[in-house]
């Protein structure tokens, strides 16, 4: 029975590819998604008048929308302990070991970072008008540290390179690992910064505004700068996973490819050895009846001695064997000359 003639590293290839495009096709629906919901989202800007658009909603909430303002404190703002003329709302203090590892596989050093010390301090804070007027209204951010990414700036960072001795030196050369020094950095939401905030917009009973997370699934975003840039990010990143998913898709329909290729040309190789075998049969039963009372051959085949030479080598022309001790030629090479037996053709004798 024929079947694909499918290789250990063609399945693995295969499977791997089918199994990596079909994830980085959930990835490209899912950013798309995003990307269409970001789209046909309301755009508004933090006003008087957003109260009025949201009671005119019958639950007083929209679901998505993008909405633009400025940062403002609701509370007291994070001084940065290292400029203390920066003040902000959230503030992310990070502290991280830089050292070289040694690659036995590639021999040289490798640079590896290590989180040692995380803080992340907030302070409750709102999105105001662009204008800074205080009847322009104002939006409170629910839940910042939930959003996707914090939009951070880093307003501080400095680098401790380490002294080593000659005994650390020494050891760290046995151990394979060399401390390069402390990367010590801060990360601040400023006030005054232009904030783009995407998610669900709720009108309070008490008429305050509020941008929380959604509950249906769909990513929260706060971002500095404007929607289109955020747009056009979220674009480049569902463009490189549908990339990514042709490429699999390719991959995979090359191992397929390369199989049938294989499969069509081993089916036709049986095909022309099954013809091949009948018309020898075919020249055997015939040489047998008109010889069933002749003396063996003059000149046998020079491997069995038995048969009479009924093969035709090609290139090299050499007639010395008969069709079965060609078929059981360990390799197929002519026993004669030694070259390479391209194909075979029956010898017919007058």
């Amino acid at each position: 029975m024929d079947y694909l003639p499918f290789t250990a590293g063609e399945l693995v290839c295969l499977g791997s590819s089918l199994a990596f495009s079909g994830l980085f096709y959930y990835l490209h629906r899912k950013k798309a998604k995003v990307v269409a919901r970001i789209q046909d989202a309301p755009k508004l800007q933090v006003s008087a008048s957003l109260p009025s658009i949201l009671s005119a909603t019958d639950s007083s909430c929209l679901d998505y929308v993008v909405i633009e303002g400025v940062v403002q404190p609701a509370d007291a703002p994070l001084t940065s302990p290292y400029h203390r003329e920066l003040q902000g709302v959230i503030e992310r203090l990070m502290l991280k070991e830089h050292r070289l590892i040694w690659n036995s596989l590639a021999r040289s050093w490798t640079d590896s970072e290590r989180v040692v010390l995380e803080q992340v301090h907030t302070v409750p804070f709102v999105l105001a008008s662009p204008g800074g007027k205080a009847s322009g209204g104002q939006v409170s951010v629910e839940s910042p540290l939930d959003a996707v990414s914090l939009p951070l700036e880093t307003v501080y960072e400095r680098f401790q390179q380490t002294s080593p001795g000659f005994t650390d030196l020494l050891g760290h050369y046995l151990s394979g690992e060399k401390p390069k020094g402390f990367l010590e950095t801060e990360e601040m939401l400023l006030v005054g910064s232009s904030l783009t905030g995407i998610g669900q917009l709720t009108l309070h009973p008490d008429g305050s505004l509020h941008l929380q997370p959604v509950t249906d699934g769909n990513d929260y975003f706060l971002c500095l700068g404007d929607w289109q840039t955020l747009l056009a990010d979220l674009r480049s990143v569902s463009n490189f996973w549908k990339w990514a998913t042709v490429i699999c898709g390719l991959v995979a329909a090359a191992a397929v490819l390369h199989a049938l290729r294989r499969f069509y040309r081993l089916r036709r190789y049986r095909q022309e050895q099954e013809a091949q075998q009948r018309e020898f049969e075919e020249l055997r039963r015939q040489g047998n009846n008109l010889d069933q009372n002749a003396e063996p051959p003059e000149n046998p085949c020079v491997i069995c001695l038995t048969n009479r030479r009924e093969c035709v080598l090609l290139p090299c022309g050499h007639v010395c064997c008969c069709f079965g001790c060609f078929q059981a030629l360990p390799n197929r090479n002519c026993p004669i000359c030694r070259r390479a037996i391209e194909r075979v053709v029956p010898l017919y004798q007058a």
